[in-house]
């Protein structure tokens, strides 16, 4: 009969296995860190950040939602890296068009009239036409709590990324809009954040001046075709009080103004204060083709057209420009009497949203 005999322990084959695991473990960190340097934190759209979370809306299944218990954002990464709600207690201050809702256009060749919080880059006449950009497919993620990136395709027409970035307040309806430009190509761009958001039609403008206007009547129209009026008139547009007051449908729909105060108020039909706040530059070129800090377009009743423009980036190959709007939302009675606005209480109304 055989003995059976057991092998002797040896403690080197036991340094071994422990030394393996140590060796994989730390390749595995490597890996994650890598790997979140590269290209964000993993799994980053179903992370548990408070108010932000992925949702089905305007007919596309990926849209990111920030909220609070009065506010919320929607942001949509499948068409264009738009906006397409800003609300206060269930009131969407944009103009959301339902025969746009799903369109998409993955490989980003077709050019579309998207509706919502639309952002771009010019100026406006001279910039290639980019509809990889304007109406791609971005790459949406949760970033914090109620906050979320939008990331572009990279566009060959005009060498550049555009990654957007949202943050919506803990508690209040301010969102804050920031757009970088980085530069993808080997030679210097120089473009500007431009912002095109549809807003509620047949509302109110109004915009604070600031001295020494280029302009005789403190903006400009385009129109028509492609004459710029350096000195229009408009029954639907005055000045007052040290503010420019859009009123109503003027004669032509694209306005443009140079004022550096820095913020315009929009007073919607239904019954909101719809406030962008922004920087500007007197010291800086804004190479929009009239050098304007603000464009405005009327559409009928049917939507308005809010425009900050920023000033001219000059931006070297792989560096990166950018610019912040910060977004505000008040309950605001629409005026019975649209010529007799009180301007000075939206002014002391603006002041106060921070």
């Amino acid at each position: 009969m055989k003995r059976a005999f057991l092998r002797p322990f040896d403690s080197s084959e036991m340094n071994l296995a422990r030394d393996r695991r140590i060796l994989w473990a730390n390749v595995f960190t490597v890996i994650v860190a890598f790997s979140m340097s590269v290209c964000g934190p993993i799994n980053l759209a179903a992370a548990d950040y408070p108010g932000a979370s992925v949702i089905s809306f305007h007919g596309y299944s990926d849209c990111i939602l920030l909220e609070n218990d009065v506010s919320r954002a929607v942001l949509c990464p499948r068409a264009g890296g738009r906006v397409l709600e800003f609300s206060l207690n269930g009131k969407n201050a944009l103009y959301l068009n339902p025969e746009d809702a799903g369109w998409e256009d993955a490989s980003g060749t077709k050019s579309f009239g998207l509706s919502a919080g639309r952002f771009d880059i010019g100026p406006e006449r001279v910039i290639p036409r980019h509809p990889v950009l304007w109406a791609g497919r971005w790459e949406g993620e949760i970033i914090g709590p109620r906050a979320a990136r939008l990331t572009s395709q990279h566009d060959s027409a005009t060498g550049t990324q555009l990654i957007r970035e949202f943050h919506l307040d803990e508690t209040t309806a301010k969102l804050s809009c920031k757009q970088i430009i980085k530069n993808i190509s080997d030679e210097t761009k120089e473009w500007c954040h431009w912002s095109r958001t549809f807003s509620q039609g047949g509302g109110i403008c109004v915009i604070p001046l600031t001295p020494n206007s280029r302009f005789p009547n403190k903006y400009v129209m385009y129109g028509p075709g492609p004459v710029i009026n350096y000195q229009p008139e408009d029954p639907e547009i005055r000045e007052r009080d040290g503010f420019l007051e859009i009123i109503g449908t003027p004669q032509y729909p694209k306005l443009g103004m140079d004022s550096y105060a820095g913020w315009f108020g929009y007073l919607t039909p239904n019954d909101l204060l719809f406030v962008k706040k922004y920087p500007t530059f007197p010291d800086r070129v804004y190479n929009e083709v009239a050098g304007l800090t603000i464009s405005i377009w009327y559409f009928e009743k049917k939507m308005t057209e809010l425009e900050p423009i920023g000033p001219r980036e000059k931006i070297g190959p792989g560096q990166s420009a950018s610019f912040t709007e910060e977004w505000y939302l008040k309950s605001y009675e629409f005026p019975e009497d649209r010529r007799n606005v009180d301007l000075q209480d939206i002014a002391k109304h603006a002041d106060q949203m921070r």
